[in-house]
């Protein structure tokens, strides 16, 4: 089969690899009919995430059916349409007892594309299929689906749960792109008095408005000004980080009241400052986390019901086998105007 390899810092191949085969009576071989590309990947090509040895198949992400399974896979079977999580969980350790999936001890966690090959191929071999695989009821498309693999239950448990947000709440947002977009949605479930948006780019701030924000700023702005005028002068109750760089968690550092919430979703490659000598004093919660994806079966179904909307989220489409051109546009937002792009294999 086709996958898209790993080779170093900067290197990426779209070529030829074995195809995958059963190893655990717990496996799944699922084939790729919808697949995305994460900012996460991105990381890993920058030589971010050195665990990810040269050689491996990148992507964790995915919409496909059922074609195998292990003798003791019980709730799946070949044939049947699947979400693949972007977090395998063996369900039985103490961290997955807990819904921290993420922080599985039983060999999942986030894994595909990290540890083991992942998604981003025409076949996908999923470990802990009875865990790991969400049936997709027939009403959601393949690309829909694919937005719940990792983006929206991200933003919503990472820092819409973990952030706390409440009823009347003025929550700030850094970063308009796809995280930032799935936090505005699934923010809004709580139903906050305003949600404010900072985004470098007049595209994703456009986006951002459309998908329910009610300010949007750019950070040549005087966000903090802006913001204290917003509130009268307490500042934000959440702060949301949804970038990954160190000036967007101190700005969030900034923007958040006295007894706020800042939770950090994006992944960061780079040390950023921490303040305590401003913020000791401040009763202020940070919160950082890895995604467990304890909500995707709840998200499905609001999906399924129309209570929430991916609508806009993916704005690039390609064939698997436009793999090497999706992730140029994926790279490149700002000549793209790219926010979540979605390849989708022959079968469909």
């Amino acid at each position: 089969m086709k996958a898209l390899v790993y080779g170093g810092p900067e290197s990426r191949s779209w070529r030829d690899v074995p195809d995958p085969a059963v190893k655990d009576p717990e496996d799944a071989i699922v084939r790729v009919d919808a697949v995305t590309i994460c900012g996460t990947d991105l990381h890993i090509l920058r030589g971010d995430v050195p665990e990810v040895e040269h050689g491996r198949v990148l992507g964790h992400e995915a919409v496909g059916t059922v074609l195998d399974v292990g003798s003791n896979v019980r709730t799946v079977e070949p044939g049947q349409r699947v979400l693949v999580s972007c977090i395998s969980s063996c369900g039985r350790c103490a961290p997955c007892r807990e819904g921290r999936q993420g922080q599985c001890l039983g060999g999942g966690g986030w894994v595909l594309g990290h540890l083991i090959d992942g998604t981003q191929a025409e076949m996908v071999r999923v470990p802990f299929a009875d865990h790991s695989l969400h049936a997709v009821p027939e009403n959601v498309s393949s690309e829909d689906a694919a937005m719940l693999a990792d983006i929206l239950p991200t933003a919503y448990e990472v820092g819409v749960l973990a952030g706390a947000v409440s009823p009347g709440d003025t929550v700030v947002i850094v970063g308009a792109g796809p995280i930032g977009l799935a936090a505005i949605t699934t923010a809004r479930l709580y139903s906050p008095s305003r949600i404010v948006v900072v985004d470098p780019a007049a595209s994703r701030r456009e986006q951002a408005l459309a998908a329910g924000a009610d300010r949007a700023l750019s950070p040549e702005e005087d966000v903090p000004a802006a913001v204290e005028a917003l509130t009268g002068g307490r500042g934000a109750d959440v702060a949301i980080e949804a970038v990954g760089i160190p000036s967007t968690f101190e700005l969030c550092t900034e923007l958040v009241r006295p007894g706020g919430h800042v939770a950090n979703v994006g992944v960061h490659g780079a040390p950023a400052t921490l303040h305590l000598e401003r913020l000791w004093i401040r009763d202020v919660t940070i919160t950082t986390g890895l995604v467990d994806t304890r909500t995707t079966p709840l998200l499905m179904r609001l999906l399924s019901e129309g209570k929430i909307s991916v609508e806009g989220l993916c704005t690039h489409r390609f064939g698997l086998h436009e793999m090497q051109d999706a992730y140029d546009a994926f790279s490149r937002p700002d000549e793209s105007g790219s926010l979540k792009v979605v390849l989708f294999g022959d079968a469909t």
